[in-house]
């Protein structure tokens, strides 16, 4: 538990920094006296920013180790299965055939589509005879390129081009009061994740292990790869694609924690809050007063950190 407390304290520093860096200049000692302004922006951009970035971080790490443990592979995630393709490809399909819809119906639709991907990704994946740890993803990610590149078809015959792009790349620089409350969705269906955490565990073993030991195999999954698609598609609507999240950060944690899920959610959430947050603070100061999105900054941190991981597996293995 040592180390969750290491992570929980750079998870108050990481929150406390993110409220006070931004183009308007407000600092700790303002909070004793501050301006109409200074409130508005602290009520109405910081806070909602920060709560937005904690949930997605830790919905979408908890995502990716749902999938990993069903799967039985550490490379797959919603990025890797095509997860969060299928989701783009629901939110054009509700543009185009429900313009003046509300979040909640484009996010059942997105929803939707995604739970159909993933169950297409993991009935290709019960066919396959080689299984190896590396093509199990590429298989996903080739999955996601074929619906990526339909997404892109359409969205250019229909001229919402424009629309789409701002769900192709995350970004928490529009997070405003108002445009991130859909993300609640995402707790209680983190907290199912936890109540469900040796049920997947056990289901990790096989199909054949779970019955032997009194586990409805098939229920488990189908309860894990709904989580999965609910909060992948929540997640996109409100911030975009966040890359690599879902794959690295349950790794980086079974590295020192075990496969046991129990034991690793807890950490597998706040390590992936705390590594959204540094990234944003990345992205806000490196280019000050401009903000690189979050969607560049985790793309190049997670690919540096997925081809550490892939090299490191290819040394002990």
């Amino acid at each position: 538990m040592l180390k969750l407390r290491y992570l929980l304290i750079a998870l108050f520093v990481f929150s406390i920094a993110s409220v006070f860096i931004g183009v308007k200049n407000i600092t700790p000692f303002s909070l004793f006296n501050l301006t109409e302004d200074e409130a508005h922006i602290l009520l109405v951009s910081r806070i909602p920013r920060l709560i937005s970035i904690i949930i997605a971080g830790m919905s979408m790490s908890i995502c990716g180790l749902i999938m990993q443990q069903i799967t039985r592979n550490k490379f797959v995630s919603p990025t890797t299965a095509g997860t969060m393709d299928w989701a783009r490809l629901g939110i054009l399909i509700s543009l185009m055939l429900f313009t003046t819809a509300s979040p909640i119906v484009k996010m059942a639709v997105a929803a939707t589509f995604a739970l159909i991907g993933t169950f297409l990704f993991m009935a290709i994946l019960n066919r396959l005879k080689h299984k190896g740890t590396i093509f199990i993803p590429l298989v996903g990610i080739m999955l996601g390129n074929i619906v990526g590149s339909v997404t892109t078809f359409f969205a250019l015959k229909e001229d919402l081009v424009q629309n789409m792009s701002s769900w192709l790349q995350g970004d928490f620089s529009l997070i405003l009061k108002g445009r991130y409350e859909l993300l609640y969705i995402s707790i209680p269906l983190v907290i199912i994740a936890f109540l469900y955490a040796n049920k997947f565990t056990i289901a990790g073993m096989g199909e054949d292990f779970s019955k032997n030991l009194g586990l409805n195999y098939k229920a488990v999954v189908n309860v894990g790869l709904v989580i999965v698609a609910l909060v992948t598609s929540v997640v996109i609507l409100t911030v975009g694609m966040i890359p690599f999240l879902g794959l690295i950060i349950p790794n980086i944690v079974s590295l020192y924690r075990g496969d046991h899920l129990k034991n690793s959610l807890p950490h597998t959430a706040v390590l992936g809050a705390v590594f959204v947050l540094f990234c944003d603070i990345l992205g806000r100061i490196i280019i000050y007063p401009y903000e690189i999105s979050i969607g560049v900054i985790v793309g190049v941190l997670g690919s540096g950190i997925f081809l550490y991981l892939l090299l490191r597996r290819k040394t002990y293995a």
